[in-house]
């Protein structure tokens, strides 16, 4: 027989069936954020159609989402379009540990930032929190270098969101899992967006 921790853990797993439905309720309330979705992708199109490039980057899950919105960009996603410019801040382990050590790992994407960015480029921050140091300090130095901040956030009121030109945040206390699923339909409403504007 299992001690009293191990049933305490059982009794607190949730169903297959119910962390579905509680995924598709979460999801559901995305519909309440259309717009923030539309301006997201009009901000980025315009990016893009000025010569530009879009640069992501997140932590842990985050920076998984941050790299499947760029790898799709400059390969494919559902049609065959031209390449577009996008860079991942967290795909490069020698400059992600180069900066780490050598100033502070706050500073892994910002000073990315600072070597790679450009007036009218944009950067995707990913942080189903909202309050990562590293993102902070990205979204800081990006203003900064009059970069466009664009968030796909957690819930609303973060200070991340309050440095970012356009934010697309979460209902309530989501779970971070469900935010992570919520960044991910939103990654792929602007993969679509772009498939139609650059295909």
């Amino acid at each position: 027989m299992g001690s009293a921790v191990e049933e305490d853990r059982m009794e607190d797993r949730t169903s297959s069936r119910e962390y579905i439905e509680s995924a598709r309720a979460s999801l559901a309330a995305l519909s309440a954020r259309y717009e923030q979705v539309d301006r997201i992708c009009d901000r980025l199109t315009e990016v893009l159609e000025s010569g530009r490039k879009i640069m992501t980057c997140g932590n842990g899950g985050s920076a998984a989402e941050a790299m499947h919105l760029s790898e799709e960009m400059v390969g494919r996603y559902r049609r065959d379009r031209r390449p577009l410019a996008a860079v991942c801040l967290n795909a490069d382990p020698t400059a992600i540990t180069c900066i780490a050590n050598d100033w502070e790992y706050t500073e892994v994407f910002a000073r990315q930032l600072e070597g790679l960015g450009q007036a009218g480029d944009a950067v995707v921050v990913l942080s189903t929190s909202g309050k990562s140091p590293t993102i902070l300090r990205a979204l800081e130095r990006a203003r900064s270098l009059e970069i466009v901040t664009i968030g796909f956030l957690g819930p609303a009121g973060s200070p991340a969101e309050a440095l970012c030109d356009a934010a697309v945040t979460a209902e309530g206390s989501m779970p971070s899992s469900h935010v992570q699923e919520m960044h991910i339909v939103v990654i792929h409403a602007l993969l679509e967006r772009f498939d139609a504007v650059f295909g």
